[in-house]
């Protein structure tokens, strides 16, 4: 029966530029499932001392479900873009009110408590920073009578990783360029998307000013070499979001042929990243990759459809080809991997 229900989910899902109810349904309730689920765990806390063995609930109180502190971070945005977008989704008001207990100014205050900890200044540096950030987006654009509190309670730690992603850029001599959380580029982009919404010039400036000094000459970038064996997330093609971001169409286009010229060839194929055991907390963090390398491609698609229109095809081959992983009953994906395909949609559904 599950594998009948991948089946029809996949098949609706990966061809349709919209989102249907029943697809939303399904995606919504995989991070409700895990979003008050304490254990299984991953802290990456550094402990001074035994004072510092708490649980995750205690350590951090709107962030501690989905395993780990940036999926559960993804996992509260995935809900707020689908309450937003799906007005009659299964289990609104439960919904709602789960991120509202969560989401509390005081679970919040505590939350900057743990950031404010002098030997945590590094703790999810850049990517649980760059979904917070994404999170915080989507409540202040939602029209949603409950995402305007939300907002306000989450603004003092967005606020605070505002001023560590200024502090910290021009510390980085050099770029990370790895397919997994510690990406550079990736850790810029959704940064960049919350720093031009709300005005905000000094974060904007900080980031177009380090994304050009550390990517600006970078030239042939060696796509066969992907994917390693345990990315989510592309080297190459994050890059290419960063700096889609911040050069203009006159910079941008000439970059990107220096940079990655395959991208304008229409006989360019990328062979879809395959997991060998979905049981595998790292090697399923390949489905990801399809993902996300899906949304780049339709991002750039979006913004310059006269000349990437023909990558389309590659996109979706990416994106239909990981969605059985998120409906297969293994916490290792699901607790994460429903965000990522949302992803994925939400870029897709922006195409004409």
């Amino acid at each position: 029966m599950k594998v009948l229900f991948a089946l029809l989910f996949v098949g609706t899902f990966a061809f349709s530029q919209q989102l249907t109810l029943e697809q939303a349904n399904h995606l919504a309730s995989l991070p409700v499932k895990c979003l008050q689920q304490e254990y299984p765990n991953k802290l990456n806390q550094l402990l001074l001392n035994e004072t510092e063995l708490l649980s995750p609930k205690v350590l951090h109180p709107a962030f501690y479900g989905c395993f780990d502190w940036h999926s559960s971070v993804h996992g509260h945005w995935s809900l707020v873009y689908l309450l937003t977008h799906f007005k009659d989704i299964k289990d609104r008001e439960q919904i709602i009110e789960k991120l509202k207990i969560n989401l509390s100014k005081e679970n919040i205050a505590q939350e900057i408590v743990y950031f404010e900890k002098a030997h945590e200044k590094s703790f999810e540096r850049t990517y649980g920073w760059n979904w917070l950030l994404k999170l915080q987006y989507e409540l202040e654009i939602s029209k949603e009578p409950f995402a305007k509190e939300l907002a306000q309670n989450l603004l003092p730690l967005t606020d605070l990783i505002v001023k560590r992603y200024i502090e910290f850029l021009p510390k980085l001599l050099y770029p990370i360029r790895v397919g997994t959380h510690s990406n550079t580029a990736y850790g810029l982009t959704n940064a960049w998307d919350y720093a031009t919404y709300s005005e905000n010039v000094a974060l904007q400036k900080s980031i177009a000013e380090h994304a050009k000094r550390l990517f600006l000459k970078d030239e042939n970038c060696p796509f066969y070499w992907e994917p390693s064996g345990t990315d989510f997330l592309s080297p190459c093609m994050e890059e290419v979001a960063i700096m889609q971001r911040v050069l203009p169409k006159d910079e941008f286009l000439p970059w990107l042929k220096k940079f990655a010229p395959q991208l304008f060839s229409k006989k360019w194929q990328w062979e879809v990243a395959r997991v060998s055991d979905r049981t595998d907390g790292h090697l399923v963090h390949l489905d990801g990759l399809n993902f996300s390398r899906a949304w780049n491609l339709y991002f750039l698609i979006h913004q310059y459809p006269k000349q990437f229109s023909h990558l389309k095809p590659l996109a979706d081959t990416h994106l239909s080809f990981s969605l059985p992983s998120i409906v297969d009953g293994n916490y290792e994906g699901e607790h994460w991997l429903a965000s990522f395909a949302l992803r994925a949609f939400e870029e897709k559904s922006k195409i004409k």
